[in-house]
């Protein structure tokens, strides 16, 4: 397409798709907000090596974010197999990790740089 029909064509084809992008963008902010206010958040800390506390709790279905504070010297990494999730945080410093909603159960998460250093999220 050239000249003239080009021309008519993309001027009634550019308004559409931009609002088609506009409504999308719209309804994804919508959705994101949504799950933001139905996401629990824990507070948890590391410190010696151990969580603190070592078992946490969160409702089933879900989502949840594990703010995770890190008191020792050295670098951390929060990991579970289980949450499909890793995270390093350095020392002092303060790593949220975002988790989908879980079924019942109970999940298992530990510091990867410190394998002996382990707890447990139970959902009930």
């Amino acid at each position: 397409m050239t000249g003239y029909f080009a021309t008519r064509y993309c001027a009634r084809v550019r308004p559409l798709w931009m609002a088609v992008l506009l409504v999308g963008s719209v309804l994804i902010l919508c959705t994101n907000d949504l799950r933001a206010q139905d996401r629990s958040t824990i507070a948890i800390a590391v410190k010696d090596h151990h969580f603190q506390p070592s078992e946490i709790r969160a409702p089933a279905n879900r989502p949840l974010a594990i703010e995770v504070k890190n008191l020792d010297t050295t670098p951390m990494e929060f990991e579970s197999v289980s949450l499909r999730v890793e995270k390093v945080i350095a020392p002092g410093a303060v790593g949220t990790v975002n988790i989908r909603p879980l079924a019942l159960g109970r999940y298992e998460f530990f510091d990867d740089f410190h394998p002996t250093t382990r707890g447990t999220l139970t959902i009930q």
